[in-house]
C-alpha cells in the first residue's frame, strides 16, 4: 500500500511501528471538541462483499479453480488484462467494495479488496508491511509519508491420500517486483491493517479541510490498533489543525514516550512549541532533528527550485536529481528535474524525466497533469 503520514511547513504525519504497545488512547480523546461524523464509521464495511463481488468471484474466479490453484486463478483475475484490470489511484483509501466498483485504489485499497474475495474463496491471508526506503508525497499544506504493504495468500492444508499438501505462500503486490524484491518485511494482524484504513482516511480528509471528521477516523484507527503510533501523530495533527495545541502536544509526547528518535512526531511537537512561544523548547528538539535527519524530505527540492527561481538552471538540476536519487517514485521530483532540463536546453533530459512523472504517478489526476505536459514539450520540440 501507501500508507499516509503528515508533515509539512506545518504539519508531518507519517507512521511509527512500536515494539511496545501504549496504552489505549481514550485520555487523548476530546469528542465535545469536534461536531459528530457526517458519515458512518464502521471497521465492519472495510472487507464487506457486495453481491456484485461475490457474482464475481463465482463465475470468473472459482469457475478457473480447476485448472488453477485458488491463488493463482485470483492472482490472475486482478492483474490479467481483460479482467478487473485495476489501476493505482492514490487519492483515496477505499474499502474492499468501492475499490472493486471503481477498479481502482491506493496500494492498502488493493490488498483490502484482494483480502475479502480471497477469504471468500477460502484462502488464508497474512498481511505484510514491506521496509522499503522513506518516500513522500504532498497535498496542498500537507506532507505525507508513505509504505508499503502487501498480502500472502495460502491455500488451507489439505489431505490427499494420507499426506498432507501445503502449497507455498503466494504473494500478491502492486508494486513491480525490482521495487521490493530482497526487502525486508513483517506479518502485521488485521487490526493494524484496520487502523491504517482509519489513518489514511483522516490524513485525506485533513488535505480536503475536513477536520471534524478527520478526528474521528484518527480516532477509530487509534482505538483498532493502541500499537500503531502513526494514527496518534495523525490524532495530534488533527488537534493542531483546530488549533488544540495542548492536546496535540499531549498526543506527540505519548508517540514520542514510544518512538523517542521518531522525527516526525518530534517536528509536530516542535511546531506546536513554537505556537505557544515556547520557543526554547522547540530550539531545542530542532537541534536534535538536525542531529537525526540533516536533510529532511524535500530539503534538496526547495533548494532545487530556489536555484530555479533565480535562474541557475544547473544547480537546480543538481538538487533535484539528489531529490531523485533518494525517492526515485516521487513524480513531483521527476517534474521539476524535467523543468530545470528544460531551462537548461537539454530537451531530451526533460522528455525522459517528465515521462518518468507520468509512470510514477500516484493519482489519475496527476497522470494525466504530467501527460499534458510532455505532451506540450514534445510538440514544442517538434516546432523547434
Amino acid at each position: 500500500m501507501k500508507r499516509l503520514a503528515l508533515l509539512l511547513t506545518a504539519f508531518l504525519l507519517t507512521a511509527c511501528a512500536s515494539t511496545a504497545t501504549p496504552p489505549p488512547g481514550g485520555a487523548l480523546f476530546h469528542d465535545s471538541v469536534f461536531a459528530p461524523p457526517s458519515v458512518a464509521i464502521d471497521a465492519r464495511d472495510i472487507f464487506a462483499l457486495t453481491p456484485e463481488m461475490r457474482h464475481y468471484l463465482t463465475h470468473k474466479v472459482k469457475g478457473q479453480s480447476t485448472a488453477l490453484s485458488p491463488q493463482q486463478a485470483l492472482f490472475d483475475a486482478l492483474f490479467t488484462e481483460g479482467e478487473l484490470r485495476l489501476d493505482y489511484d492514490a487519492s483515496v483509501t477505499r474499502n474492499a467494495a468501492d475499490t472493486f466498483r471503481t477498479r481502482s485504489g491506493n496500494c492498502l485499497s488493493l490488498v483490502i479488496m484482494t483480502a475479502a474475495m480471497a477469504r471468500e474463496l477460502g484462502l488464508s491471508v497474512y498481511y505484510r508491511q514491506v521496509d522499503v526506503p522513506d518516500a513522500w508525497m504532498r497535498s496542498g499544506s500537507l506532507m505525507m509519508a508513505t509504505d508499503h504493504v502487501n498480502l500472502s495468500l495460502e491455500k488451507p492444508m489439505t489431505k490427499i491420500q494420507g499426506a498432507w499438501d501445503s502449497h507455498h505462500a503466494f504473494t500478491v503486490d502492486f508494486l513491480p517486483p525490482e521495487q521490493t524484491r530482497g526487502q525486508r518485511y513483517r506479518i502485521i494482524g488485521e487490526s493494524t491493517v484496520v487502523a491504517m484504513f482509519m489513518n489514511n482516511r483522516a490524513a485525506e480528509l485533513l488535505a480536503q479541510g475536513e477536520i471534524d471528521n478527520a478526528y474521528w477516523f484518527a480516532r477509530e484507527a487509534v482505538r483498532q490498533d493502541p500499537g500503531y503510533l502513526s494514527a496518534y501523530n495523525t490524532l495530534g495533527v488533527v488537534y493542531r489543525k483546530a488549533g488544540r495545541h495542548g492536546e496535540a502536544e499531549a498526543v506527540f509526547r505519548t508517540a514520542l514516550q514510544y518512538e523517542p528518535d521518531n522525527t516526525v512526531p518530534m517536528f509536530n511537537l516542535m511546531k506546536v512549541l513554537e505556537n505557544q512561544g515556547r520557543d526554547a523548547e522547540a530550539a531545542r528538539l530542532a537541534g536534535r532533528l538536525q542531529q537525526l535527519q540533516p536533510h529532511p524530505p524535500y530539503h534538496f527540492y526547495h533548494l532545487g527550485r530556489a536555484a530555479l527561481d533565480r535562474g541557475d538552471a544547473s544547480e537546480a538540476i543538481e538538487q533535484f536529481r539528489r531529490e531523485v536519487a533518494r525517492d526515485p517514485l516521487n513524480a513531483e521530483f521527476r517534474y521539476w528535474l524535467a523543468m530545470a532540463y528544460a531551462q537548461a536546453g537539454k530537451t531530451a533530459d526533460a522528455n525522459e524525466q517528465l515521462r518518468k512523472a507520468v509512470d510514477n504517478s500516484a493519482t489519475t489526476v496527476d497522470r494525466q497533469r504530467y501527460a499534458s505536459k510532455l505532451e506540450r514539450l514534445r510538440a514544442l520540440s517538434v516546432r523547434n
